[in-house]
């Protein structure tokens, strides 16, 4: 993981946890020092969370705290959910392609290797995030319906709703790997509806599938209690 990337995730669990608040005004500078960085990795961190929805540009040279509300993030993630279980029907009713599954089984098993041991570490995690991403975008693009993908990736924009935003370190280590535990369970079953053509499965279990990162979002009520 690169010090870009560690120091994107310290920033986005600040404006998680309500240490920058919306509308707040953030530079290199004020972050550094609060994060014991150097401001080259904080420079290359807060373009890329702009892109992510996080950030808005302030001036000729800063950014800002992009305006938005947990229920805000919620309704996005709901939606998205809603789409991808529409996927997730329409792969499942038409088949699923050979190359399609042995893609999604890549995932699964990458999945399976990164929860064996029990517990993960930072950069576990993002790992973690970027197969969640894959099996999501493997799905919407499995449907071969152009406009899914447009439509999910227009509610990814929305703070704290995109597939790799799983979990945040202030939930508590193993807080979030018992939510990642229970969401790739889920995945394995999401995978065997699609196979077994049963698209009402499929459908209802994506949906139920956002709850989960409800729970890390902190969106939710209570952690699903699943013992690995």
């Amino acid at each position: 993981m690169t010090q870009q990337t560690k120091t994107a995730l310290l920033i986005r669990e600040m404006i998680l946890r309500g240490e920058l608040a919306p509308g707040d005004r953030v530079t290199e500078a004020d972050l550094a020092a609060r994060l014991g960085l150097s401001r080259t990795p904080v420079r290359q961190a807060l373009p890329a969370l702009a892109l992510e929805g996080l950030l808005v540009r302030s001036g000729e040279r800063g950014f800002a705290v992009r305006q938005f509300s947990s229920s805000d993030s919620l309704d996005a993630l709901r939606l998205r959910a809603v789409l991808e279980g529409y996927a997730a029907r329409r792969v499942a009713e038409r088949g699923v392609k050979a190359s399609l599954l042995k893609a999604l089984k890549e995932c699964l098993l990458a999945g399976d290797l990164l929860l064996d041991t029990q517990s993960l570490a930072t950069d576990e995690e993002l790992r973690y995030g970027e197969m969640n991403a894959r099996f999501h975008s493997l799905i919407l693009e499995g449907s071969e319906m152009h406009l899914l993908p447009e439509l999910a990736s227009r509610c990814a924009v929305v703070p704290f709703t995109a597939p790799d935003h799983i979990a945040f370190s202030a939930l508590g280590k193993q807080t979030i790997f018992k939510l990642l535990f229970y969401a790739h369970r889920q995945h394995h079953s999401i995978v065997e509806a699609m196979v077994e053509g049963q698209g009402d499965r499929a459908e209802f279990l994506f949906r139920e599938h956002a709850i989960g990162q409800e729970h890390s979002m902190n969106f939710g009520g209570s952690v699903p209690q699943i013992a690995p």
